[in-house]
């Protein structure tokens, strides 16, 4: 039978994008999930309002894939809400793609959710015993059943009776017949943006998707901020218990490896930042080679930084195959190697006979990165120092990102530096040190979640309405396991 090739990249969810107030709201929605691709690229879904009359259309594959001129030209409205998905194993399925929309006793509403819910498990199953049925194995949908379950028919109330449930990373767009509503958590994990494109009012994951519709990047969403955008303008909410003495917890994953390098996160550019990783990374293991390699794309910056620290030259040693999915089918019997080869190419008269220094955002189990090392060295480079743009990963991620178990990661399985490096097949190793990669960013050291290099998990501190159920896979829209 074929094997087929995962991709050892770490995983992120999903992107968000939402609009109110524009006659071309879908064609506008399509742009700013396709400026976001590179958060999720097994399922997109656009919902429009029309005059109050809410309608979706949504399909597994890239937003190119899904939508067309001859479908987006159908979907008439004023104000649409989309998202852009990755999904766990065995939950990469057409009614797990969002937004989803539902229709209850309060109305039709949809909702499209980055990050993940910690207590979904013991939400849904109280849920399920007290009458509710669901459609989908998200923890999406839960908000929606909480929202019901509200006594208040007021949309206001109904939404902060179903937040002051839930624990989690979660940024949401919600949209109903009237009103565009942005989330963020009060640990502000996932990044949510508000943008203005004339008289139209846009939110998304990225400030990217702004720049494709050119439209203006106006500010963050804060932490614990919950926007209502309808007729009558923008109006800005933060429930009390969420302002006072709150610690952030912002992933640091995002600036490293997730976002794009034009989109400005947590109130920083995200090239400039890898740029200082890049630099921070270059004081720390300094090196004698002869050109710096970037791995494409998401280690270009911090080469960079790099290269400009320790003055050695940036060369353009690996190129990639920018139409590879996330996985393809082939019949040979090292399935892992011809996925790298296929996915990168060496320029080896470039390389030949030269001592690199490669630098990569992370290693998660290290196939890969052994894979490439074996490679460099067939293509006759003479020494191979790779360098890492953030700390050894050695915990799982329980807030919306695809970490493995514990014992799948390699800094988990090696119990030195030294062990990994040989392992890998390198020169030399380096990491940049969780201290190194803090003084690199913008806010203080306490506001940002370090847990998958620490084990130090900020919500599990919180535990307040019940015991957290972290049993749930780390996934962006977790799959809740059946009973």
């Amino acid at each position: 039978m074929p094997e087929k090739y995962y991709d050892d990249d770490p995983k992120e969810y999903c992107g968000l994008f939402g609009i109110f107030n524009n006659k071309q709201a879908s064609w506008l929605t399509y742009l700013g999930l396709f400026a976001q691709q590179h958060r999720g690229q097994e399922a997109c879904g656009i919902v429009v309002n029309n005059s109050g009359n809410l309608s979706l259309h949504k399909g597994m594959g890239l937003v190119n894939d899904v939508f067309n001129e001859t479908i987006l030209g159908k979907m008439k409205g004023r104000a649409a809400v989309g998202h852009v998905r990755y999904s766990t194993t065995g939950s990469s399925v057409l009614k797990n793609a969002q937004p989803l929309l539902i229709d209850y006793a309060k109305g039709s509403i949809c909702i499209a959710h980055n990050g993940n819910l910690i207590n979904s498990t013991e939400l849904r199953q109280h849920l399920e015993e007290t009458g509710s049925i669901f459609q989908t194995t998200t923890d999406s949908e839960i908000i929606i059943h909480l929202m019901a379950r509200g006594k208040s028919r007021n949309l206001d109330e109904s939404l902060l009776y179903a937040l002051q449930k839930i624990r989690g990373a979660y940024s949401l767009l919600l949209m109903d017949n009237r009103n565009l509503i942005g989330v963020r958590d009060p640990w502000g994990f996932r990044p949510l943006a508000l943008g203005k494109l004339g008289d139209s009012w846009c939110l998304a994951s990225e400030t990217c998707a702004f720049d494709l519709i050119g439209a203006k990047f106006v500010r963050p969403v804060e932490p614990g901020e919950i926007i209502f955008i309808n007729e009558s303008g923008l109006r800005s909410i933060r429930p009390k218990e969420w302002r006072v003495g709150h610690r952030h917890a912002h992933c640091i994953f995002e600036h490293v490896y997730f976002s794009r390098p034009d989109s400005n996160v947590f109130g920083e550019t995200v090239h400039t930042v890898r740029k200082k990783l890049g630099a921070q990374l270059a004081k720390e293991f300094p090196v004698k080679a002869d050109f710096v390699v970037p791995v494409p794309d998401s280690g270009y910056s911090a080469a960079l930084g790099y290269a400009q620290q320790s003055g050695i030259p940036l060369e353009m040693g690996i190129i990639r195959n920018h139409y590879v999915g996330r996985t393809f089918i082939q019949p040979a019997q090292d399935a892992r190697d011809l996925g790298v080869r296929v996915k990168f190419n060496l320029l080896k008269d470039i390389l030949r006979g030269k001592r690199i220094v490669i630098v990569d955002d992370s290693i998660v189990r290290g196939t890969t990165s052994k894979i490439r090392v074996r490679n460099l060295r067939k293509a006759g480079v003479k020494q191979v120092h790779l360098m890492i743009s953030c700390p050894p990963h050695r915990f799982p991620c329980y807030y919306g990102i695809d970490f493995h178990k514990s014992s799948e990661l390699i800094a988990n399985r090696y119990s030195s530096l030294d062990k990994i490096r040989e392992y890998l097949g390198a020169d030399s190793l380096g990491y940049l040190s969780l201290e190194g990669m803090l003084k690199c960013l913008k806010y203080k050291k306490s506001d940002y979640c370090t847990a998958c290099w620490t084990g130090k998990y900020p919500l599990i501190a919180e535990k307040r309405h019940g015991k957290f159920s972290l049993e749930t896979h780390c996934c962006g829209q977790a799959e809740i396991a059946p009973k």
